[in-house]
């Protein structure tokens, strides 16, 4: 059965969060403590980049590291019921270097990840664990209890050497409204379902209290029509998030809401699916953990190519990594296409960086192209809203032609996708060699288009795909 088509709608700019709007949240970032992460993921640029894309609830990350924890404590205050704002002088200045066309303001959730690593049913376990308070009251109890395991200050997400179950207790013990999500749980090295040291079932690995666990992140090489294939996973919420290592990575994926904003209502929401609208989402063929190989030697398989070769590299007979393609198979009983009765919906979406990127014949982190994001941000809105909502008329007029007919394919799928495998990304492009002449003009605007403008036509609703995409590597297709 396939998904209804599902609209990004980003909420319209004021100066207070409506509490009843629909609202995207990405709640799985990093703070500028952890490693390999931008010394610009701090609370204000989070903030500022949270407007820019379009979400209205964003996880501090990291709330376990003592120097965050104080950060956090000095730049946010209470909000709507286990929420946070930003202190009054520096949400003035965000607001004040932030284009007008993205004024709504922004949330926060106290938010951690850890990594836990430890024997169980005699194999080396690699797991990652999202964690959620509503208080910081609440938070520095897990934290408290948490100390006594590890060293919390050397990296702020973790790795401690217990087993998830006794992380899930002292999270559910940290009080009222904490719970405790697994990480991108396909992923094959740190994953409860990992190719490399995860569980066939989440459940096992929290053993008696797995009854406490509601929602699993899919994480960016996975979908939800790849999880739909695996029945045991139908008792858990699908959530979204984009693991952001640095502020523009922000809502690359994220879960949009219908609920009150209120932390409890959103718990709520991911317990019962009622409230809970869907998720954006990667094309998974862009994760890096799509297919399976082995990076050094560039040897990029589908399942069935590994299993020909008995899971080795042809190259140099080094074991290959099994991705989540790969996984999910080995654990699915269920069709690729199958959709659940209830299930949530979702859209997949490219980065309107990468799409400029595409059309500039440049790198989505130019200049270049930060400049004419920031134009049309300016012009049209948050991003979410340009790749989803936006008149395919306004995007002609403020960004030209190639950049609205990108986007229209984007909203109907068809996009070239080239999979990602053993830790490197993957490539999703929107037009097909030859396509671009590089001597068109891109900028065909006949006048100025006001932030906020409307349309006599309708906006595009963004259409969803309802299955996945099985190929052989490295040929690239368009989807359908």
């Amino acid at each position: 059965m396939p998904c209804p088509p599902f609209r990004v709608l980003c909420p319209a700019a004021s100066d207070r969060a409506d509490p009843l709007a629909l609202f995207h949240a990405d709640l799985h970032i990093h703070s500028r403590f952890s490693r390999a992460c931008s010394r610009d993921c701090d609370i204000e640029h989070l903030a500022w980049w949270a407007l820019r894309k379009g979400i209205t609830v964003a996880g501090t990350g990291d709330f376990t590291h003592p120097a965050w924890a104080e950060e956090l404590k000095e730049t946010l205050i209470p909000a709507e019921p286990g929420l946070f704002r930003l202190r009054p002088e520096m949400a003035d200045r965000v607001r004040r270097t932030s284009p007008r066309s993205c004024g709504n303001q922004v949330r926060f959730m106290l938010s951690a990840e850890i990594s836990t690593i430890y024997r169980g049913a005699e194999r080396t376990r690699k797991v990652h664990h999202l964690l959620y308070a509503p208080t910081f009251e609440a938070a520095d109890r897990i934290t408290a209890a948490l100390s006594k395991i590890g060293n919390l200050a050397s990296d702020g997400r973790p790795i401690l050497g217990l087993d998830s179950r006794h992380l899930l207790e002292i999270t559910l013990d940290g009080g009222p409204g904490c719970y405790l999500v697994p990480a991108h749980v396909w992923t094959p090295w740190f994953a409860v379902l990992g190719s490399k040291s995860g569980f066939d079932a989440v459940a096992d690995c929290y053993a008696d209290l797995a009854a406490e666990v509601f929602a699993i992140e899919t994480g960016l090489s996975s979908d939800p029509p790849m999880n739909w294939q695996c029945s045991s996973l139908d008792g858990y919420r699908l959530v979204s998030n984009s693991d952001a290592h640095s502020p523009p990575m922000l809502g690359r994926e994220a879960t949009t809401f219908g609920t009150p904003l209120d932390y409890f209502a959103m718990a709520d929401a991911l317990r019962t699916g009622d409230g809970l609208i869907g998720t954006i989402e990667f094309y998974p063929e862009e994760g890096k953990y799509h297919l399976d190989g082995h990076r050094k030697c560039g040897v990029r398989f589908d399942p069935a190519q590994t299993r020909e070769h008995g899971g080795s590299c042809p190259e140099c007979g080094k074991q290959l990594t099994v991705g989540v393609l790969h996984r999910v198979a080995e654990l699915a009983d269920r069709p690729a296409g199958y959709r659940p009765e209830g299930a949530a919906r979702f859209t997949n979406l490219v980065q309107l960086p990468q799409i400029i990127g595409e059309i500039l014949a440049t790198g989505p982190k130019s200049k270049k192209v930060g400049a004419e994001v920031s134009r049309l941000v300016a012009a049209l809105g948050p991003e979410l809203g340009i790749l989803s909502d936006v008149p395919v008329g306004d995007l002609g007029q403020a960004g030209g032609s190639l950049l609205a007919e990108a986007i229209t394919r984007l909203r109907r799928g068809e996009v070239r996708r080239e999979a990602g495998y053993d830790g490197e990304y993957g490539v999703v492009r929107l037009f097909g060699p030859g396509e671009l002449d590089r001597s068109a003009t891109l900028f065909e605007v006949t006048r100025p288009v006001p932030a906020g403008s409307a349309s006599s036509g309708d906006p595009a609703a963004a259409i969803t795909r309802s299955g996945t995409l099985w190929y052989s590597a490295p040929k690239t297709r368009i989807g359908t």
